[in-house]
């Protein structure tokens, strides 16, 4: 889930006297006070309310407000103060309420726009998101009242924070826009490494990321995002010394471990890697994330029961995860149990039609079980969602040739010959010697 700063800025916002925003209190009606006694200002509940909010009485405050707004129903600065309160008090849905009539009584109230658009932008959904931007870019276009640069900046930078994965250069430019209103920061250098290397700019994001750490050499946060693109680079043997040196300070973090697991294991050192993710699974036992990338590590060290196990533990909580009933059909193939991989991949596309990986382990399980004309349908189905490759291609082949379809199993052996290229040397020769035979 996207995280976004706590509301301090909406927070100072308040503090302004509401007196200063609604001009002077009203008069008491004629005839309330003797001729011979100077009027005196009633006291203004609005502030009154503001009041209770500094000092964090928001059931207080609430209260107020509410007396306040059932006179008042369209005052924009109250909707706002109300939506403040349910806020700070953890009621997001009504806040977002609040924010919502605020905005309606006054579509150029700032505070109520940021305020929405941080509550939108934190549900982390895409339609949310989008509803997010709207409120974040337009109160990006107006002043706080009274001229707050810093909240302005805060628009901006939230901005940014919401679109650094979806729109990369908006992102930029909204940032942009904060640091000319207030100093860069450090999180400032954070944001605009995740935007570059989301931007596809891994030399910015580099620059970023060392940038921050030369200013904390300690930032777990820059730490990570440094090792990530030195491995989306593949850059190993930069990625482990980082690595290594920061688990020598926080030995227990599995952002880390992971990242180490991921190198090691890149690099061919499968035992060690093996032993990263054992003390990382052991540190959190509950990660379903951790239990996967061990099972599949322990599969690619050929331990097919220890992977088994975990994939297990794993499809009890998530019977219908495509990517576990995907691994268990894999790990089935490997112990020749045909059918009942052809039922776990089954399985998988039901949950995942697109999933061409299970459509694939489909398509060779039929042919070790001689089914050559399901085989060919789980074929076509792979093809729809993936390109061929030349296993895909000599499956193509030895179906049309055990169903004694010659001409089409001759076109077959022959484009896999195309894509093979030595690569395959006991299937390339019987692709030979087949195409002798068919005479093809």
């Amino acid at each position: 889930m996207k995280q976004f700063p706590a509301r301090a800025l909406l927070a100072a916002i308040l503090a302004v006297p509401a007196i200063a925003l609604h001009g002077q209190a009203a008069p008491p009606p004629p005839g309330t006070t003797s001729p011979d006694v100077q009027p005196q200002s009633a006291p203004d509940p609005l502030a009154q309310a503001e009041s209770a909010i500094a000092s964090q009485n928001y059931p207080a405050a609430g209260n107020r407000l509410d007396v306040y707004l059932s006179a008042h129903p369209d005052d924009a600065r109250a909707l706002f103060d109300r939506g403040y309160v349910a806020d700070a008090q953890g009621q997001t849905e009504v806040a977002e309420s609040w924010y919502r009539k605020a905005i309606a009584a006054n579509p150029q109230q700032f505070e109520s726009r940021l305020a929405l658009g941080l509550i939108l932008a934190a549900k982390g959904d895409p339609t949310d998101d989008q509803a997010a931007r709207e409120q974040l870019q337009a109160a990006a276009q107006l002043q706080p009242n009274p001229p707050n640069p810093g909240a302005r900046a805060q628009a901006d930078r939230a901005l940014a924070r919401l679109l650094r994965s979806t729109d990369p250069e908006a992102a930029r430019n909204a940032l942009v826009a904060a640091i000319r209103l207030t100093q860069e920061t450090p999180a400032d250098s954070v944001l605009t490494a995740e935007i570059a290397e989301n931007a596809g700019d891994n030399a910015v994001a580099e620059q970023a990321w060392r940038r921050v750490l030369e200013a904390d050499p300690n930032s777990s946060a820059a730490t990570a995002g440094l090792a990530h693109l030195l491995i989306a680079e593949r850059r190993y043997s930069d990625a482990q010394p980082l690595l290594q040196a920061a688990l020598r300070r926080d030995p227990d973090n599995p952002t880390f471990n992971a990242q180490l697991a991921a190198v090691l294991s890149a690099q061919g050192k499968q035992s060690d890697a093996l032993a990263v993710l054992e003390k990382l699974h052991q540190l959190k036992p509950a990660s379903r994330s951790v239990a996967a990338m061990l099972a599949d590590a322990e599969f690619q060290a050929g331990d097919l029961d220890r992977a088994d196990a975990l994939y297990q533990q794993l499809l009890a909580n998530a019977p219908s995860d495509p990517a576990l009933l995907d691994a268990h059909g894999r790990i089935l193939i490997r112990r020749q149990q045909y059918a009942d991989a052809i039922a776990a991949f089954r399985k998988a596309v039901a949950a995942q039609s697109d999933n061409a990986d299970a459509w694939s382990g489909i398509a060779f399980a039929d042919s070790e079980l001689h089914q050559y004309a399901d085989e060919l349908q789980a074929l076509s189905m792979r093809s729809k969602f993936a390109q061929e490759n030349p296993s895909s291609l000599f499956l193509w082949a030895t179906a049309y040739d055990n169903l004694h379809q010659t001409k089409a199993a001759a076109d077959y052996y022959h484009r896999f010959l195309a894509a093979a290229q030595g690569k395959f040397p006991d299937q390339e020769w019987q692709a030979r010697h087949r195409l002798v035979a068919l005479d093809k």
